[in-house]
C-alpha cells in the first residue's frame, strides 16, 4: 500500500557510470514545475499495453493481490467502495496536480469502467499533498501511501496507529486518504497518484512476480497498465460484493474474466506457482534502501542467491540479476554485464515487461557508449525510446535521448544530436524536476563518452 523509495545510487558497470532514472533526491522547487507540461501534452493519448497473462493466471493474481497485505498479513474479506466514488484534492496542490488527477480519472472511467469523478468539497477519496520532509518523518520508507477510514493528514498524524486504519478490518470502503508528496517531480507525483488511487479502488498488495502492473515494488511500471485496468474493472463488477471470502471471489473470477477479457482464454503463460519468501523481499528492499553501494550490492547478491535457490525463471530472477549488476563494484564489471544481459533476456520472455527491458537497455546503452560502440547505442535506444514514450516515463526517455544524441554527435551527425537534445528538455523537466537536474544528466552522459 506504499510506493517505496528507491535510492538512486551511482553504480559502476565495467568501468562506466550506470544511472538510475532520477539523478537527485532533493526537494523540487515548485516554481520550476510550472515550466513542465502535462502527461497529455508530452505523450498524447494513453496507449497502455493490453494484458498478456492468461485469465487463469490473472485470477490467481487478483486473489493474491486482494487478500493479502504487503506485510504478508491475510485480508479475510473482499472490500471496495460500493456505488459511485468521489475524489477531492487537498493541501498545497502542485501546478499540474489537478491536470494529472483529471487525466487519471478519465482513464479510470474509460478503461476500467469506473463511476468516479472529482469534486471541489470533500470526496470519499481525499488526496492530500504533503511536503516530502513531513511525509518521511512520519513514514520514513514511503514515498506515498493510502489509508482507510480517514480523509486528512491531520487525522493520520493525530493517531497513526488507530485500529480503524487497519485494512484487514475493512469490509465496505467509505473513506480513504491518499498521501502524495507536494514537492516532488511531476513524474513522481503522477506515479503516486496512479498507484495509490488504484489501490484505494482495488487490491492492496504489491507482487514482485507480476511485471505488467504498477502493483509491483520494482517501480518499472509507473502508470496504470492494461492489466491494472482489467483488474480494477473486475474488482468493481457488481458480481463481487463487499464481505465475500477469498473462496467466494475465486468462484466468480473465471466468468468475470471471460466476459471482460475474452482474449485471455487463449493466452499461454505459465502460472507463477512458487510463492515469494519474505527473506527475498527483505533483501531486495534492503538493496534499494541502503545508504552505500557496498551494502546495496551485498543485499542484491543475497536476493540473487535466494532466486537461484528457488529456481525462478520469472521477473524475480530478472530483477535480482538487474540489482546485482546495477550495484556491482568496478572490479566485477564483466560479471555485472553478463547479469544485465541475462536480465534483459528473461524479461523478453515474460508478459508485459517491455518497459523492464527498456530500463535494462538504458544501462547497456551507457556501457556501449563508454565502450565506443555507437551503432549499438543507436540500436538499443531506438526500441527503448519507443517503449519509454508509450509507458509515459519522461526520466527514462530523456536519458535514452541524451545517450543517443551523444553517439550521433560522435558519428558526425551534430545537427541531429542537438535537435534530439532540445527535444529531450520537456521530458527531462517532467522526469527530473529542473533544468539543473537535466543538465547534470547530460553532463554525466558526456563524461561516459569521454572515457572512451
Amino acid at each position: 500500500m506504499t510506493r517505496i523509495i528507491l535510492t538512486c545510487a551511482a553504480v559502476l558497470l565495467a568501468g562506466c557510470g550506470m544511472m538510475g532514472t532520477a539523478p537527485t533526491e532533493k526537494p523540487v522547487d515548485l516554481s520550476l514545475q510550472t515550466r513542465a507540461i502535462s502527461s497529455q501534452a508530452l505523450f498524447g493519448a494513453p496507449r497502455a499495453f493490453a494484458p498478456e497473462r492468461s485469465n487463469a493466471q490473472i485470477a490467481e493474481d487478483i486473489l493474491e493481490l486482494g487478500f493479502r497485505l504487503e506485510s504478508g498479513r491475510e485480508i479475510p474479506q473482499f472490500s471496495r467502495f460500493d456505488g459511485p466514488v468521489t475524489l477531492s484534492l487537498h493541501g498545497p496542490v502542485p501546478p499540474l496536480g489537478v491536470i494529472e488527477t483529471d487525466r487519471l480519472i478519465t482513464r479510470l472511467q474509460r478503461e476500467a469502467g469506473l463511476d468516479i469523478r472529482r469534486v471541489d468539497g470533500q470526496g470519499q477519496i481525499a488526496v492530500e499533498f504533503v511536503p516530502r520532509a513531513a511525509l518521511r518523518r512520519a513514514v520514513p520508507n514511503a514515498a506515498c501511501f493510502v489509508l482507510p477510514n480517514i480523509t486528512s493528514w491531520d487525522e493520520f498524524r493525530a493517531n497513526p496507529r488507530a485500529p480503524e486504519l487497519d485494512w484487514t478490518r475493512v469490509v465496505r470502503r467509505d473513506r480513504a486518504l491518499v498521501i502524495v508528496p507536494a514537492d516532488s517531480t511531476v513524474q513522481d507525483m503522477r506515479d503516486c497518484l496512479h498507484e495509490e488511487i488504484a489501490q484505494a479502488l482495488g487490491p492492496l498488495n504489491d507482487l514482485f512476480r507480476i511485471g505488467e502492473t504498477v502493483w509491483n515494488d520494482d517501480n518499472f511500471q509507473t502508470v496504470l497498465t492494461g492489466f491494472d485496468m482489467l483488474v480494477l474493472r473486475v474488482w468493481n463488477d457488481p458480481a463481487l460484493q463487499p464481505g465475500m471470502t477469498r473462496a467466494e471471489v475465486g468462484e466468480r473470477l473465471p466468468a468475470l474474466l471471460a466476459r471482460h477479457n475474452p482474449s485471455g482464454a487463449t493466452s499461454r503463460v505459465d502460472l507463477d506457482k512458487i510463492p515469494t519468501p519474505m527473506e527475498w523481499t527483505r533483501a531486495v528492499e534492503s538493496a534499494l534502501g541502503a545508504t552505500s553501494r557496498r551494502a546495496s550490492f551485498r543485499e542484491a547478491q543475497r536476493a540473487l542467491a535466494i532466486a537461484l535457490d528457488q529456481r525462478w525463471q520469472d521477473e524475480r530472477l530478472a530483477f535480482s540479476l538487474f540489482l546485482s549488476a546495477r550495484f556491482a563494484p568496478p572490479e566485477d564489471g564483466a560479471q555485472a554485464l553478463d547479469a544485465m544481459i541475462l536480465a534483459a533476456r528473461i524479461y523478453g520472455t515474460r508478459p508485459g515487461t517491455a518497459v523492464h527491458r527498456a530500463h535494462v537497455h538504458l544501462h547497456l546503452t551507457a556501457q556501449a557508449l563508454a565502450g565506443g560502440q555507437h551503432d549499438l547505442v543507436l540500436q538499443l535506444t531506438d526500441s527503448a525510446m519507443t517503449v519509454a514514450r508509450r509507458t509515459e516515463n519522461g526520466a527514462l526517455l530523456a536519458s535514452l535521448m541524451l545517450l543517443r544524441a551523444q553517439s550521433l554527435e560522435h558519428l558526425g551527425q551534430r545537427a541531429k544530436a542537438e535537435e534530439l537534445r532540445r527535444d529531450s528538455v520537456p521530458f527531462a523537466l517532467y522526469g527530473f524536476g529542473s533544468e539543473q537536474a537535466a543538465d547534470n544528466r547530460r553532463d554525466e552522459i558526456a563524461t561516459l563518452a569521454r572515457r572512451n
